[in-house]
């Protein structure tokens, strides 16, 4: 058993750390020990707990919640890029969010987390040309979590929404990788064209509270949203937007501003 575990850790560090922190949080928290079995250590691999935890959120009434997990397993099981991003999203919250001090914390607790996952399984549905179910993910994720992403939208890896409550992503937008964002922020279209017509936010970006980003516009790699701004043109890389509307008020501060999280505007002032 001892070897077994060994190997899994060797393989799969996140999920061996994972099945770790659900052993203790049992030991230290009985009352707990129904949902952390059932949520962690019943499975035998990240990709199987995400499929049970998004199924438990996202099931109703018009939807079971066996019949979800077969179209979660599935997803998981066709694409193994989900399960990596999943991963990097884990290691990404644990980085940069101080209240949480395990990866078990994202897959139980955290309503971003699971939101940007129940997005991924639809972003899939959607490419696999299956839309209806797509825009059902989206429908529960949207009902469940307050979270709104259209399930065309592309979101890479490494990506935290911190709180991510009344986060509204369109369809035509483009998240890079390790971007962070707050909530209420809004990366939506400008008009009812049908074209090309949302963001286009590059690596590394921090995103503030509030903040809307509108229109077919690209926002640089490493730069820095200030909570509440309005931003309507583009955004070089590496530099600080802020104000109503947005203008460039100074160099994005750090090499690595989604995650630092640094959101004072005190080095522009």
């Amino acid at each position: 058993m001892g070897e077994t575990r060994k190997k899994l850790a060797e393989v799969d560090p996140v999920w061996e750390r994972i099945r770790n922190e659900g052993l203790r949080t049992v030991e230290e928290e009985p009352l707990m020990g129904g949902l952390v079995h059932a949520s962690v250590l019943h499975h035998d691999t990240l990709e199987c707990a995400l499929a049970f935890r998004v199924a438990q959120k996202l099931a109703s009434g018009e939807m079971s919640e066996q019949l979800v997990r077969e179209i979660a397993d599935a997803a998981y099981r066709d694409d193994p890029a989900l399960g990596e991003a999943a991963r990097a999203d884990i290691v990404a919250v644990h980085e940069r969010d101080p209240a949480c001090q395990r990866y078990i914390q994202p897959l139980l607790f955290f309503k971003g987390f699971q939101a940007i996952q129940a997005h991924r399984i639809a972003h899939h549905l959607w490419r696999k040309g299956r839309r209806d179910l797509a825009y059902f993910f989206q429908m529960r994720a949207s009902e469940r979590f307050g979270v709104d992403i259209h399930p065309a939208a592309r979101l890479g890896k490494g990506i935290m929404m911190d709180h991510a409550h009344s986060i509204v992503i369109g369809e035509t937008a483009v998240v890079g990788d390790n971007v962070s964002m707050l909530h209420a922020v809004t990366l939506g279209g400008t008009g009812k064209e049908q074209s090309d017509r949302h963001p286009k936010i590059g690596d590394g970006v921090l995103i503030g509270a509030g903040a809307k980003v509108l229109g077919n516009i690209r926002v640089g790699k490493c730069s820095r949203i200030a909570a509440g701004s309005v931003v309507l043109k583009d955004v070089p890389p590496c530099k600080t937007v802020a104000g109503v509307p947005a203008r460039i008020v100074g160099e994005a501060g750090c090499s690595h501003p989604s995650v630092e999280m640094d959101q004072l505007l005190a080095d522009q002032v």
